[in-house]
């Protein structure tokens, strides 16, 4: 058997042919082979864009409050342990090896995917472990999710929009009910974006979940200082905001403290529970500013909607004169509709190589913005830089060197692009970086 962790990792991708299979088949037999079962209150959350915002900001609260919190997350920005945190910490790779070995032992000759082998050891972890709360995140969709081989006790679905097409459907509709296939007959649904696709409300509705919608069954409202929620028995107010960077956060945040409110009779929380895990929540790569000069913005945004609220987000910032794009993103996503939104606010490209076959290469994104720009749907401030690189690291250096103090550059796209910056290292400006 494998030895290490990269090892294991290796060894997990070459399972499986597809990166993607949806299907739950296999590890509904892996489950019961296995014997895996969570014992503490489990909550699942699946959605569009936000989940990785909403598991940190459920985590954070129930720190604060006192639980043991397992988590499990994906993808990775730099080190697959990421993945996987107890009590707030990522667990170590040592940790991880008997799991694998407990999975591959069972497996016999199904073939796992990479998704499918990793989330099953980290289960069979978080099972071993005397654990408050399981948080696990939806890796893609929802209904066929390996995630969805266990039944959540309270299901959380964040923003939905149009990604991933190929697999969940090209309406919001037709994706709003993969992701519904989360829920759970009498359990709690929380629905935290204000606009749910009409699916959504229909499937909790025929499977007899207890459905919890933004704007009935709890809501938010806020003025420049401070922002205030009301559940339907619970009210919050006088709330900091998180400190996840975002107008979309408040959107998050809704929905968790909603969450918490159902969940009420097994996971009680205080007001000051909730004001400390906001305060001190943390997630790198969601509008995460990197104070500088020049500064240095890195966001995770891979589809239209995401974009969209960057753009809103960088909006809302102090005024720089330049803004530097380092972008690198996967071939399968809207990429003319990523380029175009963001195209008013770019005074420079630089766009970069990613390591998997998945992604667009620097040089057909340039291909495209080009065309795009041709075709005048992708129009910069004034005058536009265009440069080709082999990584976002190289980028990166490359964009520095373009940029006067003053200006500010952004780094989006993919896990890949963000990721490989922070791998690197983030490199000194003039201005010291905070941590």
């Amino acid at each position: 058997m494998p030895v290490t962790l990269a090892d294991w990792l290796a060894h997990a991708e070459r399972l499986h042919p597809n990166t993607i299979d949806l299907t739950l088949a296999r590890m509904q037999r892996m489950r019961e082979r296995m014997a895996l079962a969570i014992d503490a209150p489990l909550v699942v959350v699946a959605g569009t864009n936000g989940k990785g915002s909403t598991c940190a900001m459920l985590e954070a609260i129930a720190l604060q409050a006192g639980y043991r919190v397992g988590l499990h997350t994906s993808p990775h920005l730099v080190r697959f342990e990421e993945r996987c945190r107890i009590g707030g910490e990522a667990v170590a790779g040592d940790a991880l090896l008997p799991h694998f070995e407990a999975v591959e032992s069972a497996r016999g000759d199904l073939a796992l995917t990479f998704f499918e082998f990793t989330l099953l050891a980290i289960v069979r972890l978080l099972a071993a472990e005397r654990l408050d709360l399981v948080i696990l995140e939806v890796g893609l969709g929802g209904r066929f999710d390996a995630v969805n081989a266990w039944d959540a006790d309270c299901a959380v679905i964040t923003s939905i929009d149009i990604d991933h097409a190929e697999h969940l459907g090209d309406t919001r509709e037709a994706i709003g009910f993969e992701k519904a296939g989360i829920l759970r007959p009498g359990r709690p649904a929380i629905v935290s974006d204000p606009l749910p696709p009409r699916s959504v409300v229909d499937h909790a509705a025929a499977v007899g979940a207890d459905l919890w919608l933004s704007g009935r069954d709890f809501s938010f409202s806020g003025d420049r200082q401070q922002w205030q929620w009301a559940g339907r028995e619970r009210r919050y107010t006088g709330l900091a905001y998180p400190a996840l960077r975002g107008a979309n956060q408040l959107v998050n945040a809704a929905g968790v403290l909603a969450a918490f409110e159902a969940l009420r009779e097994r996971l009680p929380v205080t007001a000051q529970h909730v004001r400390g895990g906001l305060a001190r929540v943390d997630l790198p790569g969601r509008f995460q500013i990197v104070p500088g000069q020049p500064a240095i913005v890195l966001d995770v945004a891979h589809n239209p909607h995401a974009v969209a609220a960057l753009v809103h987000n960088l909006d809302q910032m102090a005024f720089h004169p330049r803004t530097h794009a380092v972008f690198g993103a996967m071939r399968d996503k809207d990429l003319e509709a990523m380029l175009c939104r963001v195209a008013p606010l770019v005074d420079g490209w630089h766009f970069c190589d990613l390591p998997t076959p998945r992604a667009a290469s620097a040089l057909e994104l340039r291909e495209l913005h080009a065309r795009l720009v041709a075709q005048g749907r992708c129009r910069g401030p004034g005058p536009v830089t265009v440069a080709c690189h082999a990584g976002p690291s190289e980028a990166l250096r490359a964009a520095v060197d373009a940029a006067d103090p003053a200006d500010r550059i952004l780094v989006f796209g993919s896990f890949f692009t963000v990721g490989g910056v922070l791998a690197q290292g983030l490199p000194r400006t003039a201005a010291p970086h905070a941590a």
